[in-house]
């Protein structure tokens, strides 16, 4: 094990930067419990929200 390169991603904490934030939108925007539970869900995936929605934005 000894001289291997030990790598690190990069993304990660842009993506726990982004779920955080996605996270306290999503919730402080919700009208009712089911809505929070949703808005937790939406920050889950919300690179995923995001790529869909620029790709539909593009025409792609």
């Amino acid at each position: 094990m000894e001289g291997q390169v030990k790598r690190h991603a990069s993304n990660n904490p842009v993506y726990g930067m982004g779920f955080i934030g996605a996270l306290i939108y999503y919730i402080s925007t919700a009208t009712g419990f089911w809505g929070g539970v949703l808005g937790i869900l939406k920050a889950i995936f919300w690179p995923g929200f995001l790529v869909y929605e620029t790709l539909k934005m593009l025409n792609l």
